[in-house]
């Protein structure tokens, strides 16, 4: 027999529970209204119970001559011997219950109810006897209080009458409960608006996050700000600020990049001119590498800089995603004296897309070289990876077989300037922008980037959408 699980309003009542107390912890607007309707309530509460102690003191007292003598009035009009048809014409007018029983009458002006030996076994002797009763005493004397004896010898008994009471409409409570549901949704509304000017922060501070700084944050009443408006005025004052800081840092590093370029190119060529003697050759061969890591250093941090600007412009083209791959590839091992050192495998059928075909080159050189640099005493080749998915996003995946990288590193490897403890090295680790600038190219293409362990080894997945 199959588990059908709990029924389906069990579940939705669950998922009521959970959403009212995520509600209650997370939204101070549901927080704030619960304690103004929890301090209404409160006060509510003490100002009744403290005007019924105010009110209750001596009133008994006061009203117990009135009473008495509207009793002996209520007796006086049945008569003695007692008339049934006063006793009748008394309980249609007024909301009482009479018992008459003597040697002549024996009357009840509600025979449905049971009969009670006591006077206070009656209903509606219990709820004249409660009304009467207090710290006075009249508690002692109530049976001979709303009783009277006639001259003939009946005993006249007045109560209550609980039916009059159940037929009475019940409006008040409900109109009661529709006020203070009403008074609710209008303190819920109010406290909502009130603190709209939080979600305009909220979405100010993410957007600042995310590097958007185009929009500030909306200051309602800029001219006589609240504590809200001002604290969005901090919050947009603070954004201009890191915007021009982000600003500078990006204009001085394109500065100091295109006019290191100059000086880096007349260094290679005055490297180039040097003659080729057995003395001369080791160190001409070390510069001019040194001068490839600066030059290759110059042109990753111009690429990362224009990729990291907002307006970044890419120029599409229609690109065989196959096609680029055999090419790379190629040219990796051509570089590596012909051996096939990267292992592809190319899922046929793949679209063309419209993708910017130099920063794609980029992202795959990068990708593949860093495979390579971490595959040297690694059990397998690199391998790269081209498919389509179901959804109809392409997917890049370059994974190597090498030591791979400690779990708690693996979010920073896609930051620049960034290399893991293993890879600190200039020949083995690079300067730390590969990564970051595959990511700028991916993000670039509205496509993401993701990095995991492959145990062993490092994989790393580009998804570009669909086209």
């Amino acid at each position: 027999m199959s588990d059908a699980g709990p029924p389906q309003g069990a579940r939705a009542k669950v998922r009521w529970h959970r959403r009212a107390r995520h509600a209650l912890a997370h939204s101070l607007r549901v927080r704030l209204v619960a304690l103004f309707l929890l301090l209404a309530l409160a006060m509510t509460a003490i100002f009744v119970i403290g005007m019924q102690r105010a009110l209750s003191i001596g009133w008994r007292d006061a009203a117990r001559p009135l009473v008495t003598d509207y009793v002996d009035k209520l007796a006086a009009d049945i008569g003695s011997p007692p008339r049934i048809e006063a006793a009748q014409a008394l309980v249609q007018r007024l909301p009482l219950s009479v018992r008459i029983s003597g040697p002549q009458v024996n009357w009840r002006s509600n025979p449905n109810e049971p009969e009670y030996d006591h006077p206070y076994d009656n209903p509606g002797d219990h709820r004249l006897r409660d009304s009467a009763a207090d710290a006075n005493g009249w508690n002692a004397d109530a049976p001979r209080f709303f009783e009277r004896t006639t001259a003939d010898g009946h005993r006249i008994r007045f109560g209550l009458s609980v039916q009059a009471w159940h037929d009475r409409p019940r409006f008040i409570g409900w109109i009661t409960l529709g006020l203070l549901l009403g008074l609710t949704a209008l303190a819920y509304a109010r406290v909502r608006r009130m603190l709209r000017p939080l979600d305009d922060i909220r979405a100010g501070a993410q957007r600042f996050g995310a590097g958007d700084f185009a929009q500030a944050i909306p200051v309602r009443h800029a001219h006589r700000p609240d504590e809200l408006g001002e604290l969005a005025t901090t919050i947009n004052t603070m954004g201009g600020d890191i915007h021009q800081m982000l600003e500078a840092k990006r204009t001085l590093l394109l500065a100091i990049s295109h006019e290191l370029r100059s000086p880096l190119t007349r260094a290679r060529l005055n490297t180039e001119l040097l003659p080729e003697t057995p003395e001369v050759q080791p160190s001409r061969e070390a510069l001019l590498r040194d001068l490839g890591q600066m030059r290759d250093l110059v042109t990753d941090l111009l690429e990362s800089e224009r990729l990291a600007s907002p307006h970044a412009a890419l120029h599409r083209e229609p690109t065989d995603l196959a096609v680029l791959v055999a090419e790379v590839v190629a040219a990796l091992d051509g570089a590596m004296n012909g051996a096939p050192a990267i292992v592809q495998t190319l899922q046929p059928g793949v679209p063309v897309l419209q993708l910017d075909r130099t920063r794609m080159r980029l992202l795959l050189r990068n990708l593949l070289d860093n495979a390579l640099r971490h595959s040297v005493d690694a059990a397998q080749p690199p391998e790269v990876t081209l498919a389509q998915t179901a959804d109809g996003a392409i997917q890049i995946t370059v994974r190597d077989f090498g030591m791979g990288v400690p779990d708690d590193q693996i979010p920073h490897l896609a930051q620049p300037f960034y290399r893991p403890d293993t890879a600190r090295t200039r020949e083995g680790g690079g300067v730390g922008l590969g990564l970051y600038l595959c990511k700028l190219v991916a993000l670039a293409h509205g496509g993401s980037f993701v990095v995991r362990n492959g145990q062993p080894g490092l994989a790393v997945c580009v998804t570009l959408p669909a086209p």
